[in-house]
């Protein structure tokens, strides 16, 4: 009878059973979104800046009012959107239903209040109706990426580290970055943009603290899109420096007292 330890087969089967081949490694790199989520925020607030920028003035040489804007404002949402369904960041990112019942959200009055400014002194209709459509386009489009890339990206990237900083920083960064309307030419006066950041500041706090009890962006995303949409409308004729600073004193007193009373909500529990 051979002896099986003799069988060269028998020795390449125990070599096998107790050398396994080594599982190939995953050539899967971390991407920058996960490794440096600061950054890609700031890339990402970069390029909405450029881009929008240089949108607004292909606007201006095809004598078409909001015409570049809104084309390149639907591709930068589509393009935001597709990725966060891509990679299932939803909720991480707003795009998901409140956790608060509207009811203990004052059923977002304060927000609806907001969205009444512009039209405080009357409303016209101040370009042609492709231009408006247009306009409203471009204005919804600007309300997903600003509440997604800096109450989303950027908030959500430096709270892990600091909750005050991330809602400092993402109020700010947002406020001040309307200034990039005077150097567009796109502000009335200096009088009104600074005006414009003052309260947009005040939006972006109220947003980012509703953000972060409710855990969703719809209404901040609504919100902002209405207030840039009905903007449109404004009638320009009877506006005057008192009223501008009339209607931003109460976009800043209802955004703030808004937010106190939100911050509250978080000594009782989220549900009903």
């Amino acid at each position: 009878m051979n002896d099986p330890t003799n069988d060269p087969q028998h020795h390449s089967k125990s070599n096998a059973k107790n050398n396994p081949k080594p599982k190939p490694q995953s050539s899967t790199r971390p991407s920058l979104h996960s490794t440096k989520p600061v950054l890609f925020a700031c890339l990402w607030i970069a390029a909405y800046v450029v881009l929008m920028s240089a949108a607004n003035g292909v606007s201006n040489a095809l004598g078409i009012q909001n015409s570049g804007t809104a084309i390149v404002g639907m591709v930068l949402t589509l393009l935001l959107f597709t990725w966060i369904h891509k990679h299932q960041l939803e909720t991480t990112y707003g795009l998901c239903p409140s956790q608060v019942s509207a009811h203990r959200l004052l059923y977002y009055i304060p927000l609806i209040a907001l969205c009444t400014t512009n039209l405080w002194f009357g409303a016209t209709l101040n370009a042609s109706p492709l231009e408006t459509c247009l306009g409203v386009v471009s204005m919804c489009a600007a309300g997903f990426l600003e509440e997604v890339i800096f109450r989303g990206l950027l908030f959500r990237a430096i709270e892990r580290e600091n909750l005050m900083r991330a809602i400092v920083i993402s109020s700010a960064t947002f406020g001040i970055g309307h200034l990039v309307n005077l150097l567009n030419g796109n502000a009335e006066s200096l009088l009104s943009n600074l005006l414009q950041v003052c309260y947009a500041i005040a939006i972006g706090f109220v947003f980012v603290v509703l953000f972060h009890r409710t855990g969703s962006l719809r209404a901040c995303i609504v919100c902002h899109a209405g207030i840039n949409s009905l903007s449109l409308f404004a009638n320009p004729a009877t506006q005057t420096p008192i009223r501008d600073i009339a209607a931003s004193l109460f976009l800043i007193v209802v955004s703030v007292a808004y937010a106190a009373y939100l911050w509250r909500l978080s000594s009782s529990p989220l549900r009903p």
